[in-house]
């Protein structure tokens, strides 16, 4: 791989123009598509076999009046008065007529004939259906019942809109930029040159660019869910940018080595490139395994993800060596650039006579000038240096890891206890779907679910539907007589609504009004224990659905769905790492780490999001359980961010020890030439996905903190700290492997083993061939 990849990054930056012309053709062409093609996304998490599904299906045939979104109107009287005042009883009615008669609307229920009202006659409900599914519900026609309702505003009471059809996709404003822009402040302290730090964000954004497009391009044929491309555009910049990072940074490298350009840009793709290529293939594997949970939203959601990095990879192994040709000598710092054009008698950027002598002035002043710069090499060897001069100081990396190795048992110890403590939260960790009344302070639908509340109380906003069908009328009426008995004395139930018949009249829908809030425990215990008492009704078929019963279906499927897909990972991992490293022992250390990873994500999250503490610091107005989907999504994620530093640190360290190196300096080796890349990676990735904690969405927000946290605990605590501890204590014995395993094991040359070979071998040759 690392030869084809050698082969494509020289010819890329060859035919740099073809390549550039050819990406903007398909960014064109795929935003295009993207604009004529581009559909509604969905706020839909249906579950095909659960009981509420089967409901949902059943009310769509049988009872197509209800099986619509509804919408919910609040109505509060002002404090001190009640709604059987005649003039603003005049006004409801007139508010309900006016809600009846609005696009989409099929009907509208009086609240004094429904008496859905207070005892205290302070506040009403209206119920709103609609003819359609919520993600079917145009804007027009959700502007329209949003606005609905000024003639009872100005007769003096309150008026708030919520219900199913309020749930709109969430927004993407201007806040997560702040994190593309943190990244671009870090790239510009790495590479100390606009220039490279410019490319390497304009790379990943045309990546980016190109996998939104192409993503919304297909929402026309696809149903999508509304988080999926913000999570892609997350990961797609995230990625793009660290994949373009590390190619960049060894292209740099291999230019103070003293190699032209062409060949400097061929040798970071063939090496650095198949890191990255490796680590993009491990991010989309556990993508896209999300289908093995077989729910659809989840496995579109993971699908697009995995797509959208499938192109920040493509991009960085093409697009990237184009740039790198135009950008030439510019992306070294300019003390380098100085010292080049000084040595060889050229311009600053590199262009000058191309004799055989310049090249070789140029490569000494490059290999100088850069390794001066990073300070891996002594002042002393400086032109005209003296022999008493100091050498400069080492950098971090070094110092670090011979800190790590020196004090490893104390690192190991205190990093295991210190994750472990942290992970103690997750435990209690809860799941449901997004609720109304977590919604943002300030929007519509938690307005009106915090004056349900307060007037119906908090079961209200999780009302649940329970459908009852027999053959006959008859049978109908009998059945729902013995589910009223079997429900009498039900803990945490409030109510039982009178019975609304299709108009076969052999299908009854029955209201269930839960004691607490659709997130609550209680009403998951609600849930079961309705299903559990009405499922021996003789000749009926009883199943309760509602969103409140699919959010508790889905988590309940997701929650027995995690710790298969964690194994599922977890092994994969193991087998990957052992092809790489040809070891057994650091792809079980691996493995472990990301355990430790996962487990203090998941506890600190829910001891902010679930539990309220420090809440208020991310914006999180009223902690609750976490969004369904977040733990096996953050587990597919942050596994191939966790392989891709894990190889870029390890492998460093894997190819010193081959070459010689005893085991405690391949270790510092390692260290000291991937520290600064890994920091500055795991620091533009941290950024990218903290951005999206800005966002007023609560699962957008839950969804951004959490990577956000994982990258940084697992870069900086577990593949920094922890590891390299781990590896010095392991010794030699990190690198053993069985032979009989070694012979059956592919060989993936990560690191281009074979392709130093052979350029070694026959230089000449190989540039012909390209």
């Amino acid at each position: 791989m690392a030869t084809l990849l050698y082969r494509l990054g020289r010819g890329s930056f060859r035919r740099r123009k073809l390549v550039v012309a050819l990406w903007l053709v398909v960014l064109v062409a795929l935003g295009g598509a993207a604009v004529a093609f581009k559909g509604a996304t969905t706020n839909d998490f249906a579950l095909p076999g659960t009981e509420s599904q089967r409901a949902l299906d059943a009310l769509a045939r049988e009872f197509p009046a209800a099986s619509g979104a509804t919408g919910t109107i609040v109505v509060a009287a002002p404090e001190g008065k009640t709604l059987t005042d005649p003039s603003f009883a005049a006004a409801i009615k007139g508010l309900v007529k006016e809600a009846a008669s609005l696009p989409g609307v099929v009907g509208a229920v009086d609240p004094y004939s429904a008496q859905a009202l207070t005892p205290d006659g302070r506040y009403a409900l209206i119920q709103v259906q609609f003819d359609k599914r919520a993600d079917e519900v145009t804007e027009e026609e959700r502007a329209a019942y949003e606005e609905s309702g000024q003639a009872a505003l100005d007769s003096g009471v309150q008026v708030e809109h919520g219900g199913e059809v309020m749930s709109s996709p969430p927004e993407v404003g201007g806040t997560e930029a702040i994190g593309v822009v943190i990244a671009l402040v870090v790239l510009l302290i790495t590479f100390g040159s606009l220039v490279a730090a410019g490319m390497t964000m304009l790379n990943a954004l045309i990546g980016v660019g190109a996998g939104m497009a192409g993503l919304f391009a297909l929402t026309s044929v696809i149903e999508l869910n509304s988080t999926a491309p913000i999570l892609a555009l997350m990961l797609g910049l995230a990625v793009g940018i660290d994949y373009s990072l590390f190619i960049t940074s060894r292209h740099r490298q291999h230019l103070t080595e003293g190699l032209d350009p062409e060949e400097a840009a061929g040798r970071s793709v063939g090496t650095a490139g198949s890191a990255v290529v490796f680590a993009g293939i491990t991010v989309i594997i556990a993508l896209a395994g999300l289908s093995v949970v077989n729910i659809p939203f989840l496995t579109a959601m993971g699908l697009a993800a995995a797509g959208t990095v499938a192109v920040a990879v493509l991009v960085a192994v093409t697009l990237l060596p184009a740039l790198l040709g135009f950008a030439r000598l510019r992306v070294l710092p300019r003390k380098a650039r100085t010292e080049l054009a000084a040595a060889s008698g050229a311009g600053p950027h590199g262009a000058g006579p191309h004799g055989a002598a310049t090249h070789a002035a140029e490569h000494a002043a490059v290999e100088h000038a850069g390794k001066h710069a990073s300070g891996e090499v002594a002042a002393a060897d400086s032109p005209g240096a003296g022999k008493h001069e100091k050498p400069v100081k080492e950098a971090f990396g070094f110092r670090w890891a011979r800190l790590i190795i020196k004090l490893r048992v104390p690192v190991i110890i205190l990093g295991i206890l210190g994750l472990g403590l942290l992970a103690i939260p997750a435990k209690d960790m809860r799941l449901s779907l997004p609720d109304p009344s977590q919604a943002a302070e300030g929007t519509p639908a938690r307005a009106a679910a915090d004056l349900i509340s307060e007037g119906f109380g908090p079961g209200f906003n999780g009302r649940l539907a329970l459908v009852v069908a027999t053959d006959s009328p008859e049978q109908t009426g009998a059945a729902v007589q013995k589910v009223n008995q079997a429900l009498a004395g039900t803990p945490n139930l409030v109510a039982v609504a009178p019975p609304n018949l299709s108009p076969d009249r052999q299908t009854a829908l029955l209201g269930i009004i839960p004691k607490d809030g659709p997130t609550a425990a209680s009403t998951e215990t609600l849930v079961h224990d309705v299903r559990d008492r009405t499922a021996g009704i003789d000749g009926a078929d009883v199943s309760l659905t509602g969103q409140t019963a699919i959010g508790i279906d889905v988590s309940e499927k997701l929650s027995h769905a995690l710790p298969i897909y964690l194994a599922l990972v977890v092994g994969l991992s193991v087998l990957l790492l052992m092809l790489v490293f040809r070891s057994i022992l650091v792809p079980l250390k691996a493995a472990a780490g990301f355990l430790l990873t996962v487990g203090t994500t998941f506890g600190i999250t829910v001891w902010i999001f679930q539990e309220g503490h420090l809440a208020d610091l991310v914006g999180v107005s009223t902690p609750g359980p976490l969004v369904s989907f977040l733990p096996i999504l953050l587990i597919g994620i942050l596994f191939g961010l966790a392989m891709d530093y894990e190889v870029f640190l390890v492998s460093r360290m894997r190819e010193d020890f081959v070459h010689g190196e005893g085991a405690q300096e391949a270790v510092v080796s390692g260290m000291g030439h991937g520290a600064r890349v890994v920091t500055a990676a795991a620091l533009i990735m941290t950024s990218v996905f903290a951005g999206f904690v800005l966002i007023d969405d609560p699962t957008i927000k839950s969804v951004g903190f959490a990577l956000a946290l994982g990258v940084a605990v697992d870069a900086f605590i577990v593949r920094m700290t922890i590891v390299p501890a781990v590896i010095s204590l392991f010794g030699r014995a990190a690198w053993w492997l069985p032979r009989w395993l070694n012979r059956i094991l592919p060989n993936v040359d990560i690191e281009g083993e074979k392709l130093r070979e052979h350029l070694a071998e026959a230089p000449e040759k190989e540039l012909e061939k390209v």
